[in-house]
């Protein structure tokens, strides 16, 4: 679940006289009914908050989820506490848990250890003398810190990003998949363009990386700064779009080690391979394949000390928050408030659960269910997951455009899916990670290489498809592709989202439409091309997929004409996997409702029906603005469109325009024909 963007002013004459909300209901004082349902549904939903409600300073947006995400932490942090204080759950695990945190918040622990801690590494990197020992360097960054197929980091500043997964082709093993990366910022658009906006941040990087070089007191740092921005400009140039990224069958490249070499010369693999843990591993994914074998020539073509001084530059970077105050603050100052117009640094202790979490994501995760997500709340998901399956099998039968043998398949897929609920069925074993009292850089580096290892061990092992991405903790939900599965963490799974005091209307409208939103990401754009194993198989037929095609294609044009700004767009190819799981997830969702019902209507519950209940709270789950630079970046880098316009895609559902009277001339109107109707 992501949300976004920032309406234009609108009266708020009419509102005073709006009735109190209801304790656990819609939220009817953030509602603006001055404006037409149908010219401005998520205004109409949310224009009251949106004309007030500030963002906090030190975030880059304000909404339902950052709220339910400072909740979280809040509590996450006294959990931590107390196991820190040995007050909380006992165990080692605990214990590892507060000492990675109460390290991490010792600022003057940090401070009087200056760069002590990265300075052996730091001359590691000033005594590369070679292309193989750059190699080797360049191999040690590797990190487990990608995730293609759900888009939860698309983005690495690694020369290369790792994922370890399922083999798209042969799902019951592992292998390992390698991405582009090695930029500082998050996309090429941001070397590339060359609008005014993108231009001013390019200038402001090559100050940033001069600042960091001078605190770490490197010689001619405008110099340094110079060459490492040129060579990521080069590594830009090399790179392919975030939408060419998410074309799944041409990024599904095997290579063996041997065409490494032959396909991408210029870097030393076997000394790369073997510094990254990978030196047994005859087979691989290439996901970019053009761009890994720029990036390998510019490993021999570049100049040696500009690679040194780019390898410098980034184990700094990455090691900002666990160094000296300057270097976070630096980090915050080009990051947070130039890339998102963030104005004040988040509290010490918001970056330390943060960092606790990265590292001992399940373990904090399991002192977070522990107290906050009782069996009940797990068994009530699990029943609306059942109801919302049943529901998307139900639509599956009644498509009339699809042959039987398709569907048979889609259902067979259905069938298949694991559905993750709150937490997984087995722990991440922490035991071999070691975390040290009073050394805050140590902790991080061992976290990583622990990460790093715990996915390389995968490989040469049965696939394990009740893994999870994502932590307990998190207030977001995932679809994995591959595993034909699903994870709903914990925090995701409460008011306003879910909540056991309200009408059933107005979950399925919030956490309902979620779930649908990830069941129905099995048969996007991306998910479709899956079959119930998990594997890389076209399962359609000629007619049927044509069907389905020209369908995506009509959202693709709809969500182009979505404009933020007047010199950015929605961009309909990047946002389709997204759009589709939306206007699917959200038709499924409204079938479990009415199934829900027995065939009744559902109570007028302060003057809105059942199915206004439900289309309200699927617009209010989407309450949300950002910053401008935040908007622009997301607009850029990300495959989910804004809030707004994901909360506008009940202009695809029939009920809605019953629901609210919706006429030919509002603005959201589309006539039957223009319809977006994918599952």
């Amino acid at each position: 679940m992501r949300r976004t963007f920032l309406l234009p002013f609108l009266l708020p004459a009419l509102l005073a006289a709006a009735p109190p909300r209801a304790p656990h209901g819609l939220d009817l004082a953030v509602m603006d009914r001055t404006v037409a349902p149908g010219d401005n549904f998520f205004a109409f939903a949310n224009g009251a908050w949106l004309r007030t409600a500030p963002i906090a300073p030190d975030r880059s947006e304000a909404g339902i989820s950052v709220d339910l995400t400072e909740l979280t932490d809040a509590r996450n942090a006294a959990l931590i506490r107390e196991a820190a204080a040995g007050r909380g759950a006992a165990g080692a695990v605990s214990r590892k848990v507060g000492t990675y945190f109460t390290t991490f918040m010792d600022e003057a622990a940090l401070e009087a250890r200056g760069l002590r801690p990265i300075q052996p590494a730091l001359d590691r990197l000033a005594a590369i003398r070679d292309r193989h020992a750059l190699a080797q360097a360049l191999g040690e960054t590797l990190r487990a810190d990608v995730d293609v197929l759900n888009s939860t980091n698309l983005y690495t500043p690694n020369l290369l990003g790792l994922w370890v997964a399922q083999d798209l082709d042969d799902p019951s093993r592992y292998v390992p998949f390698l991405l582009q990366g090695g930029l500082g910022m998050p996309d090429r658009d941001y070397y590339l363009d060359p609008s005014p906006s993108t231009a001013a941040t390019r200038t402001a990087y090559l100050a940033h990386i001069a600042k960091v070089l001078t605190l770490a007191r490197f010689g001619e740092p405008q110099a340094r700064a110079a060459r490492i921005y040129e060579l990521e400009r080069r590594m830009a140039l090399h790179h392919v779009s975030r939408v060419a990224s998410e074309d799944v069958k041409a990024c599904d490249n095997h290579w063996t080690r041997q065409d490494f070499d032959l396909k991408a010369p210029g870097l030393d693999w076997a000394a790369y391979f073997a510094a990254a843990g990978l030196g047994a591993q005859q087979a691989f994914v290439v996901w970019q394949p053009g761009a890994l074998a720029g990036l390998a020539a510019l490993a021999a073509s570049e100049p040696l000390e500009t690679w040194k001084d780019y390898l410098a530059f980034h184990a700094l970077e990455r090691g900002a928050d666990v160094l000296p105050r300057a270097f976070a603050e630096e980090a915050f100052a080009f990051y947070d408030q130039v890339l998102s117009g963030t104005p004040q640094q988040p509290e010490r202790w918001k970056r330390a659960v943060d960092a606790t979490s990265l590292a001992l994501g399940e373990a904090v995760g399991q002192l977070y269910v522990a107290k906050y997500f009782p069996a009940s709340e797990k068994a009530r998901v699990q029943g609306m997951v059942a109801n919302l399956l049943a529901a998307f099998a139900r639509r599956i039968d009644h498509l009339a455009w699809m042959a039987p043998e398709t569907k048979a398949k889609a259902k067979a897929k259905l069938a298949a899916l694991k559905v993750g609920v709150g937490y997984p069925d087995r722990w991440i074993d922490y035991s071999g990670l070691e975390v040290v009292a009073g050394d805050a850089f140590g902790n991080a580096e061992r976290a990583e290489r622990f990460n790093l290892r715990r996915n390389l061990a995968k490989l040469g092992q049965p696939v394990d498809r009740g893994e999870w991405v994502m932590n307990p903790q998190l207030v977001n939900a995932v679809n994995l592709p591959a595993m034909n599965a699903l994870n709903f963490p914990a925090a995701t799974l409460q008011p306003p989202y879910l909540d056991p005091e309200r009408p059933a209307a107005l979950d399925y409208g919030a956490i309902g439409a979620t779930i649908g939103h990830e069941i129905s990401h099995s048969f996007d754009d991306q998910g479709a091309l899956f079959d119930a194993t998990g594997r890389l198989s076209n399962w359609w037929t000629p007619a049927d997929l044509a069907h389905f095609e020209a369908s995506a294609d009509m959202l693709v044009r709809q969500f182009d004409a979505y404009r933020p700004f007047p010199d950015l767009a929605v961009n309909g190819k990047q946002t389709l996997a997204e759009n589709i799981a939306d206007v699917a997830g959200l038709a499924c969702a409204y079938d479990a409702y009415r199934l829900s019902l027995g065939g009744k209507e559902a109570p007028v519950v302060d003057g809105f029906t059942g199915d206004q209940q439900f289309f309200l709270s699927f617009a209010q789950s989407w309450r949300e603005k950002r910053r401008e630079p935040a908007l622009r970046q997301r607009l850029l880098t990300n495959g989910h469109a804004p809030a707004d316009t994901r909360a506008h895609t009940v202009r695809n559902l029939d009920a809605w325009y019953e629901a609210f009277g919706v006429k030919p001339g509002q603005a959201l109107y589309l006539a039957p024909e223009a319809r977006v109707r994918i599952w």
